[in-house]
């Protein structure tokens, strides 16, 4: 019987985000084990869209997503603006108010439901700071998307 935060994708994935590299290994040879896909990076910068582009480069290039497919694209998309609401608590603006975001982030795609009917589902977890853009005056910060493709 599997146990149920087995299948948790959102889970999964934070804890993929907040992993060192030395915990890394565990949490990929599990997600390999479910047959998921995964990546991992880091983004900063004071606009959302670098942001948004740095998240969907890595999935098109770990090819966690197919960049010909529209609802591939499109789940992520939706994942990721998501993911940002968390980590901009609600107002997805980053330069325009001046703050700054320094960031990882981490994304998971796999078949969180029991009933493989249920379909495949991305996930994407941003963690790390945000705050005016001067060192020492930020904070953390973490979001979580998750949509269906």
């Amino acid at each position: 019987m599997k146990k149920e935060f087995d299948r948790k994708i959102g889970q999964q994935a934070i804890m993929y985000a907040f992993a060192e590299e030395e915990e890394e290994a565990s949490i990929t040879s599990e997600l390999t084990r479910k047959n998921w896909l995964y990546a991992k990076g880091k983004v900063g910068s004071m606009e959302l869209q670098k942001i948004v582009a740095a998240i969907e480069t890595s999935a098109k290039r770990q090819w966690v997503v197919n960049p010909e497919l529209y609802r591939e694209m499109h789940a992520l998309y939706h994942a990721i603006i998501e993911a940002m609401h968390g980590v901009t608590r609600g107002q997805v603006e980053l330069g325009g108010m001046l703050r700054t975001a320094g960031l990882r982030f981490a994304i998971v795609r796999g078949t969180p439901f029991e009933n493989v009917e249920e379909g495949e589902w991305i996930a994407v977890a941003v963690y790390g700071t945000i705050g005016a853009p001067v060192r020492g005056f930020e904070h953390e910060a973490i979001g979580l998307g998750i949509n269906h493709i």
